[in-house]
């Protein structure tokens, strides 16, 4: 099973937000320390405001931040929010599984339909919490939280997490 990339971003941003838990952040900013868009940054976090994830504040102080507490947002509560759906193979699609030769002595759809669950179950054991909370100062770093965010000019370079725990040595 694959991810899509809005789904991968998704995660991201609310890890961001989970780890920048007080403070309003907005669509520059994230797209910026992300290394994202700002329109493909826009169109994900239209997405997760409008599942209830994020809430926007309009206005001078506003911003973006967590709809919820990280404890209580699941892993797989974002991804349910983005991936269209789950059908891994067509004959999970209900109207496509009559298209299928084998439909009335298959036992791989069952198998299949199992793996999503215990996929799906797995995801719905780790909270944003769980994904912030032992690791904040190196996400911080990779998140180049240490530096102030120029709302103008270019972004900032990402890092990446094995950069920020070992110093760039690789």
């Amino acid at each position: 099973m694959r991810l899509n990339a809005q789904t991968d971003f998704s995660l991201r941003i609310m890890m961001f937000l989970a780890v920048r838990r007080d403070v309003p952040t907005t669509i520059p900013e994230l797209a910026g320390r992300l290394g994202l868009s700002r329109a493909h940054t826009m169109r994900i976090v239209a997405k997760l405001v409008g599942k209830g994830l994020l809430a926007s504040t309009r206005g001078r102080h506003g911003g973006l931040a967590l709809a919820d507490d990280p404890a209580s947002v699941t892993v797989a509560q974002v991804v349910r929010a983005m991936e269209p759906d789950f059908a891994i193979v067509p004959c999970l699609h209900t109207k496509e599984a009559r298209d299928c030769s084998i439909e009335p002595a298959c036992r791989l759809k069952g198998v299949l339909e199992s793996a999503v669950v215990a996929f799906l179950g797995e995801l719905g054991r780790h909270t944003l919490a769980d994904l912030v909370e032992a690791n904040r100062t190196p996400l911080e770093q990779v998140f180049h939280l240490d530096r102030p965010y120029a709302t103008r000019g270019c972004a900032v370079r990402p890092t990446s997490l094995i950069e920020a725990l070992t110093g760039g040595v690789g």
